[in-house]
C-alpha cells in the first residue's frame, strides 16, 4: 500500500490546488483554493475558457463581485470531483475589516447556494487575524463554516477555538522556512526534520491542545515542504497537500506511523488558555515568526488577488 493509502487510514487528505483538472488521480476529500492558486489556474489554457465564460456572464458588474463568480466557479467545478468540501477564500485586502468580510463571505456562501451546492460543502477562507476570526464567529453562528488560513501563532489557534471557527489551516511549511532562514548557515536540516521540524511541533502542539479541552476545530495542516512534514504529521485531522506531493506519497510504498493520536492528546497536562483582543495582540506581537508570516502571507495573497483583477478586467 502507498503512503497516500495508509496516510488516509487516519488523516483526511485534501487537495491544495486550484487546478481541478488533476484531483481525480489522487482522490482527496475536499480542496482547498486560494488567490495564489487560482491565479495560477486561469493562466493555463486548459482553464482560459471557464475564466472567459464567467467573465462574459457577468460583464458590466463590479469587479469585486466578478471575481466572487471567478472564484465560486473553480468551486463548483472542484465540488465535480470531490465528495466534500471547498474552500474558497475572501479578498487578503479585507483582512483587517470585519464588516467587509462578512459581507463577501455571505456573498460567496449565495453564490454557491444560487448554483444548489449546500452550506455543508464550502468552507469560507479568511486570514487568522483578530478581524478574521471575528468575522468568522458570526459566520459559524448563522451557519456559514470557516476556514482560518494564514496561521502561524498558538494564540490564534487558541482564538479561533474560542470562536467555534469550523476548521483551521496552520502553515508548516512557512514557518519552517522562517526558522531556517533565521539560523541561516547553522541550519542542521537533518536535526530539524521530521518530527522536530518548527512547523511540525506548531500544528502538533495546536492539536494536543484541541484534544486535550475538547475543541471541535478541526487542525488542518498546510503549507508543506516536503513528504517528512506530512508523514510526521500523520493523524491531524485533516492535511491539505499540494499535486506534486501528493505525487510523491503516491509513489513511495515506505511504511507510515500514526503520529498524532486523539486519546494520547487528551491526556496532555496542558493549562487552559484564552486570549481576549488585547492579549491577543500582544502574543502575537510577541511572536516574531508569526508577526513577520502573517503580514508577509497576506501581502503575498493581496499582490495575486490584484494580478486576477487585472486579469479579469482585460478579458
Amino acid at each position: 500500500m502507498h503512503q497516500l493509502d495508509q496516510l488516509k487510514q487516519f488523516t483526511t487528505v485534501v487537495a491544495d490546488t486550484g487546478n481541478f483538472k488533476q484531483l481525480a488521480q489522487f482522490a482527496p476529500r475536499d480542496a482547498t483554493t486560494n488567490p495564489s492558486l487560482i491565479l495560477k489556474a486561469v493562466q493555463q489554457p486548459d482553464y482560459a475558457p471557464l475564466l472567459a465564460r464567467t467573465v462574459a456572464a457577468h460583464r458590466g458588474q463590479p469587479l469585486d463581485a466578478v471575481v466572487d463568480q471567478v472564484l465560486v466557479a473553480f468551486g463548483l467545478e472542484i465540488l465535480q470531483v470531490v465528495p466534500g468540501r471547498v474552500s474558497t477564500e475572501v479578498d487578503a485586502r479585507l483582512s483587517f475589516d470585519t464588516t467587509a468580510t462578512l459581507a463577501r463571505a455571505r456573498r460567496l456562501i449565495t453564490l454557491y447556494e444560487a448554483a444548489g451546492i449546500g452550506r455543508d460543502r464550502v468552507l469560507i477562507k479568511i486570514a487568522a487575524t483578530w478581524e478574521g476570526i471575528q468575522a468568522a464567529k458570526v459566520l459559524e453562528a448563522e451557519g456559514i463554516h470557516c476556514n482560518l488560513t494564514l496561521l502561524f501563532a498558538f494564540c490564534q489557534a487558541v482564538a479561533c477555538g474560542d470562536a467555534g471557527v469550523r476548521l483551521i489551516s496552520p502553515f508548516v511549511g512557512r514557518i519552517y522556512d522562517w526558522y531556517k532562514k533565521q539560523a541561516g548557515a547553522s541550519w542542521d536540516e537533518a536535526a530539524r526534520a521530521g518530527a522536530n521540524d518548527p512547523g511540525v511541533l506548531s500544528v502538533e502542539r495546536i492539536y494536543t491542545h484541541y484534544k486535550r479541552f475538547g475543541i471541535h476545530t478541526e487542525v488542518m495542516g498546510a503549507s508543506f515542504r516536503n513528504v517528512g512534514q506530512i508523514t510526521a504529521l500523520a493523524g491531524c485531522d485533516l492535511l491539505t497537500i499540494s499535486p506534486e506531493l501528493l505525487a510523491q506519497l503516491q509513489a513511495s510504498e515506505a511504511p507510515l506511523q500514526r503520529r498524532l493520536d486523539p486519546a494520547v492528546a487528551a491526556r496532555a497536562d496542558l493549562p487552559a488558555v484564552h486570549f481576549d483582543e488585547p492579549g491577543f495582540r500582544f502574543a502575537l506581537n510577541d511572536d516574531a515568526m508569526a508577526t513577520e508570516k502573517l503580514a508577509e502571507g497576506i501581502r503575498a495573497f493581496a499582490v495575486d488577488s490584484a494580478k486576477l483583477d487585472a486579469i479579469i478586467q482585460g478579458l
